[in-house]
């Protein structure tokens, strides 16, 4: 018996109507070549200095020719402007503990 069904079943017996079901919804996976019909589409990122502050953050100027893919940088997901591995590998010193103010 497949979940859905499953899931459908106990919907139905605990009175659970307009719930959405799989085929409401797509699904990631099903096609990773096309997308969606009617899926949104982002279509202006506004990089502002906030976000070049943490992207840049824990690299010294002058800043390295190799760190020029951030201008064409988009809303994707990128390991380079968010927090890694910790210990001797957090190289940018975003894991470094804050100071805390002592209680009053």
């Amino acid at each position: 018996m497949g979940n859905i069904f499953r899931f459908a079943v106990l919907a139905s017996s605990l009175g659970l109507q307009g719930l959405a079901t799989a085929s409401d919804v797509p699904v990631a996976g099903l096609k990773p070549y096309e997308r969606p019909a009617g899926a949104p589409v982002l279509s202006i990122f506004d990089k502002t200095g906030d976000w070049y502050r943490q992207a840049l953050s824990g690299v010294s100027r002058p800043y390295p020719q190799s760190l020029r893919f951030l201008e064409d940088q988009g809303p994707w997901h990128t390991p380079f402007n968010r927090p890694g591995m910790t210990g001797p590998y957090d190289i940018r010193g975003w894991h470094q503990p804050t100071a805390v103010a002592p209680d009053r």
